[in-house]
């Protein structure tokens, strides 16, 4: 398994809905880029035993973490605890959203 990736080199979003790209998956996390194209979002949901985090790589988005809604540009880390609401909104109109997407426990495993 690859142990670095290039983030920066992920750009591609598609049309239709939000692009997931896997950069690392064991039994007990996994990492992507997700892009958002203006527009797109993931819709609020909820994972009963696995933390996730969303890390702003480029773009500006609204990114639901329980009953708070956080308006987040590069840098911005949100952290959204097991059996909290999250998702994400990319209300840009001209500019893609892309998120480092960290997960733990994996929650094909979980």
């Amino acid at each position: 398994m690859e142990r670095m990736r290039d983030t920066t080199a992920i750009t591609e979003g598609r049309a239709e809905r939000l692009t997931k790209h896997g950069l690392f998956e064991t039994p007990r996390f996994f990492a992507d880029v997700y892009v958002l194209r203006p527009g797109q979002a993931q819709a609020v949901h909820t994972h009963e035993g696995e933390d996730k985090c969303y890390f702003v790589l480029s773009g500006r988005g609204q990114i639901t973490s329980g009953t708070v809604v956080h308006d987040a540009g590069p840098g911005a880390l949100v952290f959204c605890p097991a059996g909290e609401d999250h998702g994400v909104v990319n209300a840009a109109l001209d500019e893609d959203l892309r998120l480092l997407v960290y997960m733990a426990p994996h929650p094909r495993l979980s």
